[in-house]
């Protein structure tokens, strides 16, 4: 399944399960780049999904070490002959060399990265100001995820955060930044005011 969020920003599903959905995220434009690459197995629905939207692949940017992240790197980057940006904590398997690391504040084309652990110690998060626009990764969710309504973020649970009271204190590094649209991993992406919801979500002290 293929939704066009933006104009040329695209949320494909490479996996659909009865209680998860996995994803990844591509931007077509100068330079088409694919956020994320699913699980090892998935690749081939990545590739169904470019050639369905006629896009020639140059670079591929990895938010995390996850294997819903980064499990297809490999194969994706073979078949594609593409540019790979990974962060500098994330580790590999011996066999995958990406031809760039990257850490907080570094520019990626139309993204800066900016780091935001907890989820995991190498968790990033991209961020166009320009567009408007910030992929998240799984530094928040979609509140649907968690049963809530859509629209809004949640945090992960503990079960997926590696340290969650860190993934909540380190919100604060996106507040720096203004963007429309929040592209999460897990439940419903949040396509108006998502920089406010996430301020409002940050600085809430819990008094009436």
């Amino acid at each position: 399944m293929i939704a066009e969020i933006r104009s040329g920003v695209y949320d494909v599903t490479v996996r659909q399960g009865d209680d998860a959905r996995y994803r990844v995220f591509l931007f077509d434009g100068a330079r088409p780049t694919l956020v994320d690459t699913g699980f090892e197995d998935t690749t081939d629905v990545v590739g169904s999904a470019l050639d369905e939207l006629e896009i020639d692949l140059k670079r591929v940017i990895v938010t995390h070490g996850d294997p819903d992240h980064v499990g297809g790197l490999a194969e994706i980057a073979e078949t594609h002959d593409v540019e790979t940006w990974v962060p500098d904590q994330t580790v590999l398997d011996e066999n995958v060399v990406p031809d760039h690391r990257y850490g907080d504040g570094d520019g990626i084309g139309r993204f800066v990265a900016v780091h935001v652990p907890g989820h995991s110690p190498d968790h990033h998060v991209l961020i166009d100001e320009e567009e408007g626009i910030a992929v998240l990764g799984d530094a928040l969710f979609g509140a649907d995820a968690r049963g809530l309504p859509a629209g809004y973020f949640v945090l992960p649970t503990d079960f997926f955060s590696d340290d969650l009271a860190a993934a909540d204190r380190n919100l604060d590094r996106l507040l720096d930044y203004e963007f429309e649209t929040g592209l999460v991993y897990h439940g419903s992406s949040v396509t108006e005011g998502a920089s406010e919801k996430i301020a409002t979500f940050v600085e809430f002290d819990g008094k009436p």
